[in-house]
C-alpha cells in the first residue's frame, strides 16, 4: 500500500495536469485557451509570411540567415504543440489520424525533410490550413451548421454535377473541333484541335484570356454564341447545389457546437450529444476517471 498510494497520487496529478492543459489547448472558453489559440494563429501567419518571403531570391539574399532561424523556431514550437496535443488526448492515434492531426503533422515535417530533400521546406505553406481553427476561437461555431449543409448538398448532388461536367467536356471538344475547321488555316492560334479546345474552355467559362482570338466572321459569330452560352453553363451547377441545399434545409437538424472530444480531438458535435460521433468516446470525459483507461 505504501507503494501504490504515491503511484495513484502521481497518476491523479498527471490526469489533472492533462485536464488543465486540454482546456487551454483544445478549448477556447477560458481566457487562457483563447489567448493560446490567438497566439498560435499569429505564429502560423508569421511562419507562412516567412516562407513566402524566403521564396524571393532578393529577400533571401539579404535576410536568408534570419529566415532560416525563424523557420526553425516556428518548427520547434509547432512540434512541441503537436506532441502536447498527443499527450493530452486519451486516444492519441485518433487525433493523429484526424484532419487537424494530419495537417499539424504535415506542417512540421517539411523542415525536417529539408535535410534529405532540397526544397521540401516550402511545403510549410500548408500551415495556412491551420487557420481553420479561427472558427472555434472566435465562437463562429454557428456557421458550422451552414457549412455542414453545404457539404451535404455537394455530396447529394455529386452525380448530377458529374453528368454536367461530362456534358460540358463533350461540348468544349465539339466547339473546339468546329472552331478548328473554321479558323484552322488563318494563323490566328487555332493550329490544332487541342488548342481550339483550350480556347473553347477559356471562352465558355467567361474567363477570356484573349491569347487566341478568331479573325473570320464565322469564327467571331461562333465565339459570340459560346460566350453567351457560358452564362447559362455557370447557372446550371449553382441551381443543382441550391436545390439540394433547400431540400436539406427543410430537414431541421441539431445545431453544432465547438466542443472537442478528449478521446480523438474531434469537433462539430450536436448540442445534445453525450458521445462523440466519430470515436464513441463520452463527451465531457474526466481524465481522472476515463471510461476506457
Amino acid at each position: 500500500m505504501s507503494y501504490l498510494w504515491p503511484k495513484s497520487f502521481l497518476d491523479m496529478a498527471n490526469h489533472r495536469n492533462r485536464d488543465y492543459v486540454h482546456e487551454i489547448v483544445f478549448e477556447a472558453d477560458t481566457p487562457a485557451g483563447k489567448w493560446f489559440d490567438i497566439g498560435l494563429l499569429v505564429l502560423i501567419v508569421l511562419s507562412v509570411i516567412v516562407v513566402m518571403l524566403e521564396s524571393s531570391e532578393d529577400w533571401y539574399r539579404q535576410y536568408g540567415h534570419i529566415f532560416d532561424v525563424l523557420e526553425w523556431i516556428f518548427t520547434i514550437l509547432f512540434t512541441i504543440e503537436y506532441v502536447m496535443r498527443l499527450w493530452i488526448t486519451i486516444r492519441p492515434w485518433k487525433y493523429a489520424l484526424s484532419f487537424y492531426g494530419i495537417i499539424d503533422l504535415i506542417a512540421i515535417l517539411p523542415s525536417y525533410l529539408s535535410y534529405f530533400f532540397v526544397g521540401s521546406q516550402y511545403f510549410i505553406i500548408i500551415r495556412i490550413f491551420r487557420l481553420l481553427r479561427v472558427f472555434r476561437i472566435f465562437k463562429l461555431g454557428k456557421f458550422l451548421t451552414e457549412g455542414d449543409q453545404l457539404r451535404r448538398a455537394l455530396i447529394a448532388s455529386r452525380n448530377k454535377i458529374m453528368v454536367f461536367l461530362f456534358t460540358v467536356t463533350l461540348l468544349v471538344v465539339l466547339i473546339g473541333s468546329v472552331m478548328y475547321l473554321v479558323e484552322g488555316g488563318t494563323n490566328t492560334g487555332f493550329s490544332s484541335i487541342p488548342k481550339s479546345v483550350y480556347w473553347a474552355i477559356v471562352t465558355l467559362t467567361t474567363v477570356g484570356y484573349g491569347d487566341i482570338t478568331p479573325q473570320t466572321s464565322s469564327g467571331q459569330f461562333l465565339s459570340a454564341i459560346v460566350m453567351i452560352l457560358g452564362y447559362a453553363i455557370i447557372a446550371v451547377p449553382t441551381g443543382i447545389v441550391t436545390n439540394e441545399m433547400i431540400s436539406i434545409g427543410k430537414d431541421k437538424s441539431s445545431s453544432y457546437n465547438t466542443q472537442v472530444c478528449r478521446y480523438c480531438a474531434s469537433e462539430r458535435h450536436a448540442d445534445d450529444a453525450l458521445y462523440c460521433k466519430y470515436c464513441g468516446g463520452r463527451l465531457n470525459e474526466d481524465f481522472n476517471n476515463p471510461t476506457d483507461l
